[in-house]
């Protein structure tokens, strides 16, 4: 986790869940400068093939797409050119100790990790999201708004679990 003020944070995609993990990166205060890379937006700063020329500004990145193979093949092509892909995790949320947190997660506010459980590379937890102990979330999921994930179930990866259902 980033917890220096001087380092800047790059969003590729500006939609909704680039917004959304702006301001969650903005209520932590733990980045100087944060923008956003995407090829349909006036907001961003340059497009996706641009991200090379923006390392030297902004060591760490967060992949925002909602896709998750496009979410996939950019957070891959960040790290290859030496992003460092965080997560951005509210303090609004409840994480086990014993839970594992793969890397560019967002989680957002009111969301529960349990005991045991993993959480793969790239995963989205919306909003008041369970994650039942002893379960496994795998790369490149979204556990949507009030998903829940049944103790001791496991997520393929890529999958969407729809706000309200739960995953067994």
């Amino acid at each position: 986790m980033i917890m220096a003020n001087s380092v800047n944070l790059l969003v590729f995609g500006a939609g909704g869940y680039g917004q959304v993990v702006k301001e969650l990166a903005e209520d932590l205060g733990r980045f100087n400068r944060i923008e956003f890379l995407d090829d349909n937006s006036r907001m961003a700063i340059g497009k996706f093939s641009d991200s090379e020329k923006f390392l030297k500004d902004f060591s760490c990145a967060f992949i925002a797409v909602g896709n998750p193979d496009i979410r996939e093949k950019l957070f891959n092509e960040a790290e290859e050119l030496g992003f460092k892909l965080v997560n951005i995790i509210s303090d609004k949320s409840n994480i086990s100790l014993s839970a594992k947190i793969g890397r560019g997660c967002v989680i957002e506010p009111f969301v529960s990790v349990s005991a045991n459980s993993v959480i793969g590379d790239g995963v989205f937890l919306c909003s008041g999201s369970v994650i039942g102990h002893n379960s496994e979330v795998n790369d490149f999921c979204q556990i949507d708004y009030n998903g829940v994930v049944s103790v001791g179930a496991e997520v393929p990866s890529k999958i969407k679990v729809k706000a309200g259902s739960v995953y067994r």
